[in-house]
């Protein structure tokens, strides 16, 4: 009897343990990421913390590498998630989709981009990169869209005052400037600081300092993913904002600790670098909800850019509910 007694006791601990991480049954989120990068990193902390699991989710995470093919998984159906640049909803939106793809959680705030120059700049000025070579992001993507928007408002023409190179694939951005294509090149961290440490380059500006704040990347569902399983969904974006909280609250190299394991190739230094850039420039959103006012500036810069197949009221494409429940 004392053996069995023992027996129940030990049995009710490992109940009340397991009943703690989860008021129910585990439920499955697939995700894609446009991207890996630091960029990103509320969405690995919450992860690599555990605060998923204590949402009572299991997150199964692809990166898709580009835009479109991240857009394609969520219209077809393979994946229920996807953190991507907000303005391919619009694009979605523009062909009059029947099942959009709408933003319920912001990620990012600002773009995330820097400008990085070949030569060593004492002290740099934007006007200096008229008559060189710029080694831009793809056309139509909120980086290059972005990066034009700045240099306009340095009275830089991106058509005539300087040669923009835009046939080069997202992913091989960084080794094509590292062999030598262009004087100016626009990265994400940690490429940029492993281009400094390695001598490559030099970052001389930033383009999500000069642009203020945007819904530059967010997590997205189909409309009919939003009325099947709204509350996975609340789940999902209070996990993020424990992440995003952590982000803010803890210092960079606590942070990079914490998403190393998501960047096993980068030197825990450069994690550290990377996340201190963008946490200096408040690149991280310290809460999944998205705003008007950055939504009509995300508007403005597609629209600047020739690139806004037509105007979205905000609420057509942005889900406020999800987010404000997450936080309560």
């Amino acid at each position: 009897m004392k053996r069995l007694l023992a027996f129940l006791s030990v049995a009710c601990s490992l109940a009340f343990v397991v009943g703690c991480q989860s008021d129910g049954p585990t439920e499955t989120l697939e995700v894609a990421e446009v991207t890996r990068s630091v960029f990103y990193a509320p969405l690995y902390v919450a992860l690599s913390e555990g605060f998923f699991e204590e949402e009572g989710l299991s997150i199964e995470l692809t990166t898709t590498w580009g835009g479109d093919k991240t857009m394609t998984a969520l219209l077809s159906g393979g994946a229920d998630i996807a953190l991507v640049g907000s303005e391919t909803s619009i694009y979605v939106a523009g062909q009059e989709a029947t099942d959009p793809a709408i933003n319920f959680a912001a990620l990012t705030q600002t773009d995330g981009t820097f400008l990085v120059a070949r030569d060593q700049v004492d002290s740099f000025q934007w006007s200096e990169l008229k008559g060189t070579t710029f080694l831009g992001q793809r056309k139509g993507g909120m980086p290059q869209m972005v990066g034009e928007f700045v240099l306009k408002q340095h009275n830089i023409n991106p058509r005539t005052d300087l040669t923009l190179l835009q046939n080069v694939d997202f992913g091989n951005i960084p080794s094509a400037f590292a062999s030598g294509t262009g004087d100016y090149v626009q990265l994400f961290e940690p490429q940029a600081s492993t281009f400094e440490k390695e001598g490559l380059g030099h970052v001389v500006a930033s383009f999500g300092a000069e642009s203020g704040r945007v819904p530059y990347t967010s997590f997205m569902a189909k409309q009919s993913m939003i009325e099947k399983d709204e509350e996975a969904l609340i789940r999902f974006a209070s996990a993020i904002y424990k992440g995003q909280q952590y982000v803010k609250n803890e210092d960079s190299s606590t942070i990079a600790m914490s998403i190393q394991d998501y960047f096993e190739d980068t030197e825990l230094d450069i994690l550290t670098s990377a996340v201190e850039r963008y946490k200096d420039q408040g690149s991280y959103a310290t809460d999944p909800l998205l705003t008007e006012e950055a939504w009509s500036t995300l508007l403005a810069i597609m629209d600047e850019a020739g690139e806004l197949p037509l105007h979205i009221p905000f609420d057509e494409l942005v889900n406020t509910a999800i987010a404000s429940k997450s936080m309560e």
